[in-house]
């Protein structure tokens, strides 16, 4: 009964160590079981973006499958996407647990990704044209759009635009080129003797063109047509990533862009000019123009030469400059031809000869800013019926100025009917004793009493005005003397048929008194 009960624990002993070595080679070779630790955690739960993704015993790579998983992700389109990403992790410490493989983690990670896109941006392009700017989706629907530009010019469809790259700037920013189509197809040539001949041949063709330019040439041998074409404001093409809703489709681009607009612009005033005249050469109503312009009141307001006018003209977003050779008869006027004359004024001019038109045929190039000509070169002229030429014989001499003859004094009276007669000067209110000076420099043709303008004093000027001053306390020249622009003549007073102290003033020519006021400086 002994023997028996030894044998049997040494069994039971032997299956207890078999189990036991057993478990222990289990926990160390299976690797989807973790390790038996008393602290700290021994097991991780990992979310993304609040979706459980799986079982890990290390969480060290997890950033870095993350980021696998984002890669990935991108690598299915070339769109740019916007997409959660929300790591968390909870740990627990367990003797004994499941983990998920490294390649499992992952590919939850990437289903979760794809579920969590918020946004997806298409790589788009902006067209910048001065402040102007448009979006649209590819950059074949840019060049269409500029294409679309010129074709309103290229009917026959001689010139393309080619999107380059912008040599002035230090980032990718592309800008347009516009070519022939001739140019086109030599570029596309394949590199060797064919490029060498289309070089040679372009090379000798352009000699002899120069040859013919040369050359006694007739109308028939003008090509005419369009001969150039080119953007009028700088156009800059940038690659971005754009929702769809901020991309304008290419038919609304394209109005947007070549579409007349209302855009402002300056007008100079040249010689002649009137606010009249500024609204007809314009287009533009004349309140519009007054409206405009702070500087301006009313129709009556001043404008002089070289003031600048700011008014709206139709243009488009972008404009087109382009030459064009064209053919035409005309009856034209041969430019006026003037005779100065030395001892004259130049308010002075008389006409010597009557102008009549000529007739001629002409070939030229015209410059164009979208419909308007900027310039036109004469080529070729053939003249059938000569124009006579209008003879004007001006005077070269500046004319005298005429100023206020007093400093201050409060306006009282203008050249205007008074008390039932025509008052024929203007007149200026000041005390008795104030200085009186000459308003434009002459010889003094009357000082002294004068009736009716009391003490007065009459002076003759170089262009045959007469300017007079009346009602005066006291004359300080003598007739036949010389006096200067702004020299001190008189003393202002209350002399003759006066109501109270003051300067009366007049601008006399050809003997009749004119509105001093339209005269004075």
């Amino acid at each position: 009964m002994k023997k028996f009960t030894k044998f049997h624990r040494q069994i039971v002993i032997s299956y207890l160590k078999t189990g036991l070595l057993a478990m222990i080679v289990s926990f160390f070779l299976l690797p989807n079981y973790i390790k038996v630790t008393r602290d700290g955690n021994t097991i991780y739960t990992v979310f993304l973006n609040d979706k459980q993704v799986g079982t890990v015993s290390d969480v060290s790579s997890l950033e870095e499958y993350l980021e696998q998983s984002r890669r990935e992700l991108a690598k299915e389109s070339e769109d740019m996407v916007f997409v959660d990403t929300d790591l968390q992790i909870t740990g627990q410490e367990k003797y004994f647990g499941l983990t998920d493989s490294k390649s499992k983690v992952k590919e939850q990670m990437l289903r979760i990704l794809e579920e969590s896109i918020k946004t997806t941006r298409k790589r788009a392009y902006t067209l910048k044209i001065n402040e102007f700017t448009v979006n649209l989706a590819t950059s074949e629907e840019v060049r269409e759009l500029l294409q679309a530009a010129i074709r309103q010019y290229d009917t026959d469809g001689k010139y393309y635009v080619e999107l380059v790259l912008d040599p002035t700037r230090e980032l990718n920013v592309l800008t347009t080129a516009v070519k022939t189509t001739e140019e086109k197809i030599i570029e596309e040539e394949k590199e060797g003797a064919m490029d060498f001949q289309a070089g040679v041949g372009l090379a000798l063709s352009e000699m002899l063109s120069d040859i013919r330019l040369e050359q006694k040439r007739d109308f028939a041998d003008y090509e005419l047509g369009l001969m150039d074409i080119a953007f009028g404001d700088d156009v800059e093409i940038v690659e971005t990533y754009l929702t769809d809703k901020e991309l304008t489709p290419l038919n609304d681009a394209i109005d947007l862009a070549t579409k007349n607009q209302e855009m402002q612009a300056v007008y100079e005033v040249v010689s002649g000019d009137t606010l009249s005249e500024i609204a007809l050469k314009t287009n533009l109503p004349m309140e519009a123009i007054i409206e405009m312009n702070e500087n301006l009141e009313d129709e009556n307001s001043t404008i002089r030469v070289g003031d600048e006018l700011v008014i709206t003209v139709p243009e488009p977003e972008l404009s087109v400059l382009h030459k064009e050779e064209v053919y035409y008869e005309e009856d034209y006027e041969a430019e006026i031809e003037y005779v100065y004359n030395d001892g004259w004024y130049t308010t002075e001019s008389q006409v010597l000869q009557q102008p009549s038109a000529g007739h001629r045929k002409v070939v030229s190039i015209v410059s164009y800013r979208n419909e308007d000509i900027t310039d036109t070169e004469i080529l070729k002229e053939e003249v059938s019926i000569a124009a006579v030429p209008k003879v004007v014989e001006i005077g070269t001499k500046v004319p005298p100025t005429y100023i206020k003859p007093i400093s201050g004094g409060r306006f009282t009276s203008g050249f205007k009917k008074r008390w039932g007669r025509w008052h024929k000067g203007v007149d200026w209110a000041t005390p008795v004793g104030t200085a009186v000076m000459a308003s434009s420099g002459g010889t003094v043709a009357k000082a002294g009493w004068g009736s009716g303008y009391g003490y007065v004093v009459y002076i003759n000027h170089a262009d045959g005005r007469q300017t007079r001053y009346g009602h005066l306390s006291k004359v300080l020249v003598k007739p036949g003397e010389y006096v200067k622009q702004g020299q001190k003549i008189a003393l202002s007073g209350n002399t003759g048929r006066s109501t109270g102290p003051h300067v009366h003033f007049e601008i006399l020519i050809g003997g009749s008194q004119v509105n001093p006021l339209e005269y004075m400086n």
